[in-house]
């Protein structure tokens, strides 16, 4: 099992206060040999809509001292994940978790905007000390 994400926790406690169920906590996913873990499954039941919303979150903490490098590897990730869903969940929505501050400083940045947009990825944007959703990002 990979390790957890230092926020891991913090992230599936925001989920749990704006009315989430954690359905996995990793989620396991197997294609073929590949075996991929994505780090929380939720699902949330819209009474409006009468519908219920599936997401994976893959959480990232940016605290390496290259935010660069981490984006790298958490854009990887990201694609393979979704990839993965498509293949096997293809109901399930994937978001990727990124500290408030992370994202207030680096995704500002035209190269990390960019790629967000160019590959069209999800984000939930959250905030570690408070434990809390302050943004969804789609």
């Amino acid at each position: 099992m990979a390790a957890k994400d230092l926020f891991h926790d913090a992230v599936k406690q925001a989920l749990l206060k704006d009315d989430w169920i954690i359905t996995a906590d990793p989620l396991k996913i197997k294609i073929e040999g590949v075996k991929l873990e994505i780090d929380l499954a939720a699902d949330k039941i819209i009474a409006a809509q009468k519908a219920e919303r599936k997401i994976a979150v893959e959480i990232k903490s940016f605290l390496n001292t290259s935010a660069i490098t981490d984006f790298h590897a958490a854009l990887g990730q990201f694609l393979n994940y979704r990839l993965a869903l498509q293949m096997s969940e293809s109901d399930r929505i994937l978001y990727l978790g990124v500290p408030v501050d992370t994202f207030e400083s680096f995704f500002q940045e035209k190269l990390p905007q960019e790629a967000v947009k160019v590959y069209q990825v999800k984000l939930l944007i959250y905030n570690p000390v408070e434990e809390v959703i302050m943004e969804w990002k789609n």
